[in-house]
């Protein structure tokens, strides 16, 4: 299978495609709204470390065609004064006008107050820099900053991963039924984000989801990230390969000699997505057990899901020894892959089971196999992450 990692944001597994339409035309709700019926505009911004993209949003869809300008400049103030005239383009192309912007910002951030902090690909960024409160004042609306991994969970759980695993349950006859979504992004860095009954987990400090930090079951006294990132990939490809890493070959190509698809050291190959997929699997267990829900995966390196996903699945569902020398599964669930049909078929199976109530003639029925999934975005990662900064700015707006 070959994954154009240019094009992953429009990514969808084949084998899934009919039941992918039913999920993506599933309406979308969040709390009593209806995103497709709301014709309220919300201005985003897609900010990477080179290029900025503007747009806006109407019932669930771009109503504008993007602009982008460059994320690059020499002096703050030049790259402030771009961030507004992007949006004032946008402005001017719309009908109607708009009621918020919402978009996601690298960071560190003090993201409820729109604050941004010391960043890395932004340099220019340092001592903390009041960016919502200045788009408040230039266009007069509310502004909503969050950080991509949790606007990315977000959109998943609104029209991705989450409701087409609900649809598949519902289709099936099965009642159980998911509400809690872990979001983690795979590409120069290791993101997530928490979605729990519709909500965005925030944190008191801008900091939840910051996976991250956790540590590195492959090289301990390291963040599991310097294994969970495109350089991860690359380090182990080359020291394994014996090349240069400045000769190192893509993530993108790395997966294509994994493959057998391209000519490369094959054995490098897959030994660099073995170790990536044990230091991400055992970051997402340990996760996963102070949030129990589905984990979605997006990002660039997400689309090479073939050669990792199902090693990262086995490694969440390792077990423990306990000092009798007995063994304790890892998880109080079992993980399922979703891309694999058969773990597919039996997540949505599930074992249900009738029981009696006591002191009763009644009998009550239950699924009682405790199971969550891991699957690849439905929406992309682009469009998820646009998806959620619009949601959460209908949202806030809606508590107000």
């Amino acid at each position: 299978m070959m994954v154009n990692f240019n094009e992953i944001n429009n990514f969808c597994p084949s084998h899934h495609d009919l039941s992918i339409f039913v999920a993506l035309s599933f309406i979308l709700n969040i709390g009593n709204m209806n995103l497709k019926d709301d014709k309220r505009i919300v201005m985003t911004l897609d900010a990477g470390g080179t290029n900025f993209v503007f747009s806006a949003i109407q019932a669930g869809e771009e109503v504008v065609d993007s602009i982008t300008m460059p994320a690059s400049a020499d002096a703050l103030v030049d790259l402030l004064k771009r961030i507004m005239d992007g949006f004032e383009e946008v402005k001017n192309k719309l009908k109607e006008a708009p009621s918020a912007i919402s978009f996601a910002f690298p960071g560190p951030a003090e993201y409820e107050l729109g604050i941004i902090g010391d960043l890395v690909n932004l340099p220019l960024f340092r001592g903390g820099v009041a960016l919502g409160p200045m788009l408040e004042e230039k266009f007069n609306i509310p502004v909503y900053i969050n950080n991509d991994g949790d606007l990315f969970a977000y959109g998943e759980a609104i029209g991705g991963l989450l409701p087409f695993i609900n649809n598949l349950l519902e289709n099936s006859g099965n009642p159980k039924r998911y509400h809690n979504l872990f979001g983690a992004t795979f590409g120069t860095g290791f993101g997530g984000g928490i979605v729990s009954k519709g909500e965005l987990l925030k944190g008191d400090n801008s900091a939840s989801g910051e996976i991250n930090r956790l540590r590195n079951k492959v090289h301990p006294f390291y963040s599991v990230e310097e294994s969970v990132s495109i350089r991860g990939i690359k380090r182990i490809y080359s020291r394994t390969a014996g090349i240069s890493e400045i000769l190192c070959p893509t993530p993108q190509s790395i997966f294509e000699i994994g493959m057998g698809k391209v000519e490369g050291n094959k054995d490098a190959a897959r030994q660099a997505y073995r170790r990536f997929s044990i230091a991400a699997g055992d970051a997402l267990a340990n996760a996963i057990t102070l949030i129990d829900g589905l984990i979605v995966l997006g990002g660039g390196i997400s689309g090479a899901y073939p050669l990792f996903l199902q090693n990262l699945v086995a490694e969440m569902n390792h077990r423990f020894e306990t000092p009798e020398g007995k063994y304790l599964p890892r998880l109080e669930v079992e993980v399922f892959n979703l891309e694999y049909e058969r773990d597919l078929q039996r997540f949505i199976k599930g074992d249900q089971k009738e029981i009696e109530v006591p002191f009763s003639q009644k009998k009550v029925k239950y699924d009682h196999l405790k199971r969550i999934g891991v699957g690849i975005t439905r929406l992309g990662t682009t469009k998820a992450t646009s998806l959620g900064a619009y949601a959460f700015a209908l949202n806030e707006l809606n508590k107000k």
